[in-house]
């Protein structure tokens, strides 16, 4: 439940689904308001999403995006680690900023992790920043039993470090 000026809203499950073409204006919308991306950041986000849109069957990367009230609220991104037995890369999770703490990033994740283990998936990584304003996402992750096992000091740029989580899909 959201709460709202003392009104307790019920958010709605969201639909989750593969993307199609007609999603991608509204998920750039979403990356472009998202302001822990940076401008070249959503830039690569695109690259990937039209590489993904070009064969949704042939690429190396899996896109899903939910839907509430028929409308795009988010979305996710994910691969196959190149040269790995089972090991999977999350590359992006965004959710519409008026749509967060709805449950939507939560769905999008367990759908992620559904397919990766559908597809003999064992272990899944996440790399993010240590940002201040990202603590949310680090939060985030963790809450969903990623763990933090190594933090690269100064990897983007100078007291930006680069942290990788990991979850253990399966023994």
């Amino acid at each position: 439940m959201v709460c709202r000026e003392g009104l307790k809203v019920v958010a709605k499950h969201p639909h989750i689904r593969p993307m199609v073409p007609e999603d991608k204006a509204a998920v750039m919308r979403i990356l472009e308001a998202t302001p822990e991306f940076t401008p070249d950041e959503v830039i690569v986000a695109e690259e990937l999403i039209d590489y993904y849109l070009s064969d949704p069957v042939g690429s190396d990367y899996l896109i899903l995006v939910a839907e509430v009230d028929s409308e795009v609220a988010g979305y996710i991104c994910w691969g196959l680690t190149p040269l790995t037995e089972g090991t999977w890369d999350i590359y992006w999770i965004a959710t519409a900023r008026e749509k967060q703490g709805q449950g939507i990033g939560t769905a999008l994740l367990a759908s992620a992790e559904a397919r990766i283990k559908e597809s003999r998936g064992r272990l899944a990584f996440i790399e993010t920043s240590s940002k201040p304003g990202y603590e949310r996402t680090e939060r985030f992750y963790r809450s969903h039993g990623y763990d933090l096992i190594c933090r690269i000091p100064d990897f983007y740029a100078p007291g930006d470090d680069k942290l990788i989580l990991q979850k253990r899909l399966s023994p």
